[in-house]
């Protein structure tokens, strides 16, 4: 969960109330911390984060105060020397940080709705995936012992789970529905597609006026018309992108009797791993019509990175790449939020199937032209 954040710009929700002259105040603890460790708070700018303040840890203790906002924002805060970041939300209240040098993860900030809010969403949230981590832990021992009874019983136990959590996220929307963080939550189930359009309608039409007019619902009905056209029975939107040579390549230029899409990058391991599987079927197909266009999600500076990954896993066809990571424009055009990502077009530029992988893809396209 926390890691959509950093897909979204800059977040605004209105708020009421009185804000300090000086700034939004923040205390925080840093236990575990040695003096003078910096803590980076970040803003998000064109959803890239910026840093916005500095602080320092003196005595496991840290204070200070962050820009008055008009309205509510989204954050980050980070310790030097640490990966991990914690999400927050300044509004217009008071803030209190608790950081652990031995757990960020457990690290929380507090202070405001929508903060409270989403500890309460990740307190349960946490809590089924250590039920899972559990079971999973049962599972695997369950099958060296070769007891499929006991393997049956935790499959089903962990089924369960799973729509436990989705149950949960679903009554969670519902019963906040005019909070920016369930706005967001909104948003990441419909792209992982554990909401459908119609779910999202109705929540989107019980928001008050004020919510309704979120950025991020603009952004949302933007995600919705985009999955639309890129669903199975629509016609796949063409795009246009560099290809090795730099120069441009359209997906009109590419079809073939049957195409396929293919969002890949050199640093995605499940995607290298399926790479074989799509060359034996393109070498198989493509003097009967299958073309094949990769659409990579390399970042800037790793051009040869991506050149290097082609030849070495043979993807003899068509590429293009625009080096914009998960900015890519195409991916956005195509609601890719996972890679590998495949998309089957017909003669037509009808997209027929997708995201087949693996023996299911031999099938559908020996189904198709054998």
């Amino acid at each position: 969960m926390r890691r959509i954040f950093y897909l979204f710009i800059t977040v605004i929700l209105a708020s009421c109330g009185e804000k300090e002259a000086n700034g939004i105040a923040l205390n925080g603890e840093a236990l575990g911390f040695a003096d003078g460790t910096q803590i980076m708070i970040y803003e998000v700018v064109n959803n890239q984060p910026k840093v916005l303040d500095t602080f320092q840890v003196n005595g496991e203790r840290f204070s200070g105060t962050l820009p008055n906002v008009a309205q509510a924002e989204l954050r980050i805060m980070k310790a030097a020397g640490k990966n991990n970041n914690i999400i927050f939300f300044v509004e217009d209240e008071p803030l209190s940080a608790h950081l652990y040098m031995d757990s960020i993860a457990s690290s929380y900030v507090t202070g405001g709705k929508e903060n409270g809010l989403y500890r309460t969403y990740n307190t349960e949230v946490d809590k089924i995936n250590r039920e899972k981590a559990a079971i999973g832990k049962q599972y695997k021992q369950a099958q060296l012992e070769q007891d499929g009874i006991m393997v049956t019983e935790l499959r089903n136990q962990n089924t369960m789970l799973t729509q436990k959590e989705q149950q949960f996220k679903q009554n969670f929307v519902k019963e906040n529905p005019n909070s920016l963080f369930s706005l967001m939550l909104v948003s990441e189930l419909f792209g992982k597609d554990q909401f459908t359009p119609k779910q999202v309608e109705t929540y989107l039409a019980k928001l008050d006026p004020q919510m309704a007019e979120h950025p991020t619902v603009a952004d949302l009905k933007r995600t919705m018309a985009s999955k639309k056209k890129a669903s199975v029975g629509g016609i796949a939107p063409d795009f246009q992108a560099p290809d090795p040579n730099g120069n441009m390549l359209s997906l009109s230029d590419a079809m073939g009797k049957y195409t396929i899409i293919d969002f890949w990058a050199s640093w995605c391991r499940p995607c290298r791993m399926e790479n074989p599987n799509v060359v034996r079927v393109y070498n198989q197909y493509h003097d009967k019509g299958l073309n094949i266009i990769s659409v990579s999600l390399d970042k800037n500076g790793q051009k040869a990175r991506w050149l290097k990954a082609i030849e070495d896993d043979q993807m003899d066809w068509y590429h293009v790449s625009n080096l914009k990571f998960w900015q890519d424009p195409i991916a956005k055009q195509y609601n890719v939020r996972s890679i590998p990502a495949t998309f089957l077009l017909d003669e037509e530029g009808r997209i027929i199937d997708k995201n087949l992988r693996g023996s299911a893809l031999q099938n559908r396209i020996a189904q198709l032209l054998d």
